[in-house]
């Protein structure tokens, strides 16, 4: 699809950016002595409707009803839905994962249920429970069975997750080439390697054997996966050394310990959002194609992330410096 096709959401898309807590607020939110003075802080912002005295209690429920709006809004407007679906699918794997479990146990867990602008819970309960669908695509059912026949052989619920999180990844990268935007390729494609870097060194740490690795590995990034599974049987030393060796040496450098050259696992994930955040500075001054409106996903997902952090903090007594070290990178902080 042509780049102007993005002609009419684009300039929406800036407006809504003008929505996004600006540095002051966070400057505000995070030194804000209690909860009454963060929901005062709040007041002038796009929150201000939910400044409740509950307000703290409810996040996840505001933050499922926001995102559902957002997204529904999106896929009216979008040109390309596979755009908004890169982002969306992460609730949609998310809501699969806990609808399935629901399902082979006979719970009732419709509170996990994240809007996703897209499939009702009904939906979702229905391909799982009838193993058939004429709403979702092709690989989201195909996820869907690979994980009700193996749970025929295995009844273990790891592989719920297991199975979904990799069926996710090759999701992901599917949409991208779909798209065929490079921007968009190479976001995908550094938030695969990333994940699969994050996943071998927690399966190292964790004593893993091959199969299992191999289970849980994507094959949709750029590192093969038969390099990952080389160093199943090494250290995490060993491995911290093959990685630093990749195009993610300078991103991941930091991290490596002096004293034990290990990954600071801990400190991983918030290295990775950031980069990818990073890979969105172009979008601010382009006026075509749909990396603007994705760069806009990634801004808003952010602020939720550090929004709840926020939350967290004040009812937990955190030090402001501890809070400032875990909040994701925005344009202004």
């Amino acid at each position: 699809m042509k780049e102007t096709a993005y002609n009419q959401i684009n300039p929406l898309i800036r407006l809504k950016e003008t929505e996004l807590l600006s540095n002051a607020q966070y400057e505000q939110l995070v030194n804000a002595k209690n909860l009454d003075e963060l929901k005062d802080s709040l007041k002038n912002t796009v929150y201000a409707t939910y400044m409740t005295d509950d307000f703290a209690e409810n996040f996840e429920y505001i933050y499922s009803k926001e995102k559902g709006k957002l997204y529904e809004w999106l896929y009216e407007m979008a040109p390309e839905p596979e755009v908004i679906t890169i982002y969306t699918s992460r609730a949609t794997f998310h809501n699969l994962k806990v609808l399935t479990k629901a399902e082979l146990t006979g719970q009732n867990l419709d509170y996990l249920y994240i809007e996703d602008g897209r499939y009702s819970i009904e939906t979702l309960k229905s391909a799982i429970r009838t193993r058939v669908s004429t709403e979702l695509p092709q690989p989201l059912m195909k996820a869907v069975l690979e994980v009700l026949d193996y749970f025929q052989e295995s009844s273990t619920l790891q592989a719920i997750d297991i199975i979904y999180d990799r069926n996710f990844l090759t999701f992901q990268r599917q949409l991208a080439e779909k798209l065929g935007d490079k921007d968009i390729i190479a976001e995908v494609t550094a938030f695969i390697d990333l994940t699969n870097i994050s996943t071998m060194a927690r399966g190292i740490l964790q004593g893993q054997n091959e199969n299992f690795l191999s289970t849980v590995l994507s094959s949709s990034g750029t590192i093969p996966k038969a390099t990952f599974l080389k160093y199943t049987q090494e250290s995490l030393a060993v491995f911290t050394d093959y990685v630093l060796s990749t195009t993610y040496s300078g991103l991941l450098a930091p991290i490596a310990s002096a004293e034990t050259k290990e990954l600071d696992l801990i400190a991983f994930e918030k290295v990775k959002d950031d980069y990818l955040t990073s890979m969105y500075d172009k979008a601010k001054i382009m006026a075509f194609g749909p990396l603007p409106l994705l760069a806009f996903l990634n801004a808003k997902e952010v602020e939720w992330k550090n929004l709840r952090l926020i939350l967290v903090s004040k009812r937990s007594n955190f030090p402001v410096e501890v809070v400032r070290e875990r909040m994701r990178r925005t344009d202004d902080i």
